[in-house]
């Protein structure tokens, strides 16, 4: 070896150069590592040009008009005069709208109604016409105009509309073809890929911005079914319902909302994720309206607390909170203290994901559901309903139970609170239901945990540890049942008024 080494400080020993043998073995080596690793993500492009030539013919620009209460904006002192359609005019709307209200004309009548514009963007499916923007782009408009790329302008009919997505169809006359975009599969966009947003910002037109994703899976408190794309390409007002690309020109996502303390781009901005779009422009052409999957339970996260209370290993899941009586969620014998992990071969890691899966999936489908109930997992069979927006209350129309005769109330101090029996009067005087069993807390210690927790007086705890209770005895020894089995949590399932929930506290030395 040291001869070896030796030899190889010089240039020729061998009459070759060994330097040379040896970086081009570690090139070789290079070569062969990096074909055995995965593809990695393409660099970043020296122009957008070439894409973005392609692409903006099949962007548009929307117009609405809208019927709003208030008198000329001229009236209003300290405003500039705004000219109709101005991109300026959505900033001061609120503002002109307030001062109206509160400045009626003559003889004390609201301000007549006055019409307004406002912007937005959207984008071509199809060569016949057919466009997508956001709902909040058209809501409540009396007139839709498309502005093409080219210049010229024509009406667009409402197809159809989801308020849940935030996504509506239009249709556009038109007696040749239309330039054109298709769908990309927004599953695959990684976060650091670059895109492409193309809109109308402050009704200034066509207009290109790139970025990158920024994160996947976001949940802004928008909607039932959050699950945005974000992105720091530059996204402004009026290029909601402007479609993001990828580098293959193909739309990932539907720009929505952005995030922005000023009102101006700040680089968080929020797409839909085309796999949502899709779907709901499938179900709008079909249906004339979006079609999602029903289970009929109302849920809750799954504290650290609950999970221990439970017997859980860990916080995972969404706790069922209620189950709607008719839903196909009661026709399997769901019941109110489950906790669903799985859904369809799909893990619920947590309770935000369970709506989404449930809601894409394939409505009179027949899926297998997995869950906890009293530290045991079982596995349900469910088929899947379709969600109505007015569903139906739960039947009311049960014959009332009789109330039992009130003990007196039992202080329960480590709880941090007092209940006692439902009685007629107490049912009448905390407006509670004739048909709503459990205790009624009368009391709570302003400085225990069940005070952290939200518990108040008026509300009814109808189980404990998903045993139901109609005593305050009946509580106790639920809390004496979680204790032999070495809980250090009890789950309570508590109701105010038709609002239930679940809440976990601890039962260190409960009395």
């Amino acid at each position: 070896m040291s001869d070896i080494l030796s030899t190889a400080r010089g240039r020729r020993s061998f009459g070759f150069d060994v330097r040379a043998l040896a970086r081009a073995l570690g090139a070789v080596m290079f070569l062969a590592m990096a074909a055995a690793q995965p593809a990695l993500a393409r660099p970043a492009p020296d122009s957008f040009a070439d894409l973005a030539d392609k692409l903006l013919p099949a962007v548009v620009n929307i117009a609405t008009t809208h019927d709003v209460q208030g008198g000329d904006q001229q009236m209003i002192p300290g405003l500039p005069q705004l000219p109709p359609g101005s991109p300026f005019e959505e900033f001061f709307k609120d503002y002109f709208e307030r001062f109206q209200n509160q400045n009626p004309d003559g003889n004390g009548a609201p301000a007549p109604k006055r019409k307004t514009r406002s912007l937005g963007s959207g984008f071509i499916i199809s060569p016949k016409g057919l466009i997508v923007t956001n709902n909040h782009v058209i809501d409540d408009a009396t007139e839709i105009v498309v502005s093409f790329h080219d210049g010229h302008e024509a009406p667009a009919k409402l197809i159809g509309r989801d308020a849940k997505s935030d996504i509506a169809l239009l249709q556009v006359e038109t007696k040749t073809d239309l330039p054109y975009v298709e769908f990309g599969d927004s599953d695959k966009a990684r976060v650091g890929d670059w895109v492409l947003a193309i809109g109308n910002p402050f009704g200034l037109g066509g207009t290109v911005t790139a970025g990158i994703v920024s994160a996947r899976g976001r949940d802004i408190n928008a909607g039932p079914y959050d699950d945005f794309i974000q992105t720091d390409a530059s996204i402004n007002r009026g290029n909601s319902g402007g479609p993001m690309f990828n580098m293959d020109g193909e739309v990932i996502g539907v720009n929505s909302m952005i995030f922005s303390p000023s009102g101006g781009s700040v680089g968080i901005g929020f797409a839909i994720p085309s796999r949502t779009v899709q779907q709901v422009i499938k179900d709008i052409e079909k249906y004339g309206h979006a079609r999602r999957g029903w289970l009929g339970v109302t849920i809750q996260h799954v504290t650290d607390d609950i999970a221990e209370s439970l017997g859980m290993d860990h916080a995972m899941g969404a706790l069922v909170q209620g189950v709607q009586a008719g839903s196909p969620a009661a026709e399997a014998g769901f019941e109110a203290g489950d906790v669903i992990v799985s859904f369809d071969g799909k893990p619920v890691e947590e309770m935000r994901r369970l709506p989404r899966i449930v809601a894409e999936t394939e409505i009179g489908k027949s899926v297998s559901v997995e869950l906890i109930r009293g530290g045991k997992h079982l596995t349900k069979k469910v088929k899947v309903g379709e969600l109505h927006d007015e569903v139906k209350a739960a039947d009311a129309g049960k014959k009332p139970v009789p109330s039992k005769t009130s003990g007196p109330a039992k202080e329960m101090k480590a709880l941090g609170l007092t209940v006692t029996s439902l009685t007629p009067q107490l049912r009448e005087k905390y407006n509670v239901g004739d048909d709503v069993k459990g205790v009624l807390v009368t009391g709570v210690d302003p400085n225990g945990q069940a005070a952290d927790k939200g518990v108040q007086p008026g509300m009814v705890i109808e189980a404990v540890t998903q045993r139901n209770v109609a005593t305050p005895e009946d509580l106790r020894s639920g809390i004496e049942a979680a204790k032999k089995a070495g809980r250090q949590s009890v789950l309570l399932q508590v109701r105010l008024g038709d609002r239930k929930r679940f809440l976990a506290l601890k039962i260190d030395d409960a009395k």
